[in-house]
């Protein structure tokens, strides 16, 4: 990383003279959220210790650069399991706050920055504040979600929870269109601690977009179940994608239609980090890359306005190759600027097509504005700036609490009018 600064458990302040400042995990942000171009990466990889675990209560106080990999790793083993977690195992715990991830137990566990109890912030003055519901709570509401924007989170303190093993018990439903997804989310929500669904964006079925329902439970009893193997991956980025059109539709069809049995038992790794067995998936889409695109639309608005996102896609004839739908629960978001709230989210790729992609990407946006949605930051690389006013109302009392030393390519394109 040019430019980049390694910040170790052991520094007092940051370096004077060396911002922009931007505090920076593993990377693994989509867009343009954890860039810093012409300013300072502070690295956090290096903030890697175990503090203290209660094993009473599962309380983990650990520094913000460890990753959920290495919780996951250490914890499993001993019957503990992080309250929720993201599509990677491969984010930091002040990556995870910063952006205030979500999981597939929304609708039950919230958000991440629901489970954090407190941190300790560094200022960019070299003040330091300990900050939680209670004390200093304008400064945790503001660092939940706020994109590594109000100084360096040194270490935190979050609730692991209880299970039996490392085994979820699946069941996989097929379905048509957004309608019935909605319907087999509600018949889940209590029994189910985990529910997702993969769509089909190119190929309707009767009822619209047809996709594969997904919802599992921590398995009880101790099963033997394998992690996942990591495939070869591409040793190289090809110089134009390998995901055309009639691939995905290809694939698409071939996942919706492959036998599966209904019910199984598999470990938890390719339950809910598919993607981490597959090294540098992402050159699959070759030397232009690709945009994620993912959008929450309140839950009264959500049937029409996912329907018609859909529709935009498939008659596009952009093709997404990963497609996912899953309903938020009703708690409310911890974070002025988490984008997991009440409502269903939506996650499209997009490989860079250049005019028509960003055209389509426009159209979503308006869309998503309009039913009263949002569009997620830490995924977003050309969203333009009216377009995050409207879904995060909080903004202005959030740049209140901002450092003003610290800054990102998406703060900036933000601010500037740069879209």
């Amino acid at each position: 990383m040019q430019g980049a600064i390694r910040l170790h458990w052991r520094d007092e302040q940051l370096p004077e003279g060396r911002g922009p400042f931007l505090s920076y995990g593993n990377g693994r942000s989509y867009g343009d959220s954890c860039l810093n171009s012409g300013g300072t990466l502070v690295d956090l990889r290096g903030l890697d210790r175990f503090i203290s675990f209660d094993a009473d209560t599962g309380v983990l106080r650990c520094e913000a650069g460890v990753l959920l990999s290495d919780i996951l790793g250490r914890f499993v083993p001993k019957g503990w399991f992080p309250p929720l977690t993201p599509g990677t195992q491969q984010v930091t715990v002040g990556g995870a706050i910063a952006n205030d991830v979500h999981g597939k137990n929304h609708h039950r566990a919230g958000s991440f920055g629901h489970h954090v109890r407190r941190f300790e912030l560094l200022r960019s003055d070299g003040s330091r504040l300990l900050c939680s519901p209670r004390e200093n709570a304008d400064w945790f509401a503001a660092t939940i979600g706020g994109l590594g924007l109000t100084g360096v989170i040194l270490w935190a303190e979050i609730a692991l929870k209880k299970i039996e093993g490392p085994a979820i018990e699946v069941e996989s439903l097929r379905f048509s269109g957004v309608k019935e997804f909605l319907e087999l989310s509600r018949a889940s929500h209590n029994a189910y601690e985990y529910t997702v669904a993969w769509i089909d964006s190119l190929t309707p079925g009767p009822g619209g977009a047809r996709g594969l329902f997904f919802r599992g439970n921590h398995a009880a009893g101790h099963h033997a179940v394998a992690p996942s193997r990591r495939k070869p991956g591409l040793p190289f980025t090809p110089p134009v994608s390998l995901l055309p059109r009639a691939a995905v539709g290809l694939f698409n069809t071939a996942v919706y239609r492959w036998p599966r049995r209904r019910r199984a038992i598999v470990h938890y790794e390719p339950f809910f980090y598919p993607l981490d067995a597959v090294p540098n998936w992402n050159r699959l889409f070759g030397r232009k890359g690709f945009y994620q695109y993912q959008c929450v639309i309140p839950q009264d608005q959500a049937e029409a306005a996912i329907g018609e996102i859909i529709a935009k896609v498939a008659r596009a004839r952009e093709g997404s190759f990963l497609s996912v739908l899953k309903v938020f629960g009703n708690r409310r978001p911890p974070g002025w600027l988490s984008f997991s709230r009440p409502g269903t989210t939506l996650a499209l790729d997009f490989p860079d097509r250049g005019r028509s992609t960003l055209a389509l990407l426009d159209t979503l946006d308006e869309i998503t504005a309009e039913a009263g949605g949002a569009v997620y930051p830490a995924k977003d690389a050309r969203m333009k700036a009216e377009t995050f006013e409207r879904g995060y109302p909080a903004l202005h009392r959030f740049e209140r609490y901002r450092d003003p030393a610290f800054a990102s390519n998406f703060w900036r394109r933000m601010t500037s009018g740069d879209t």
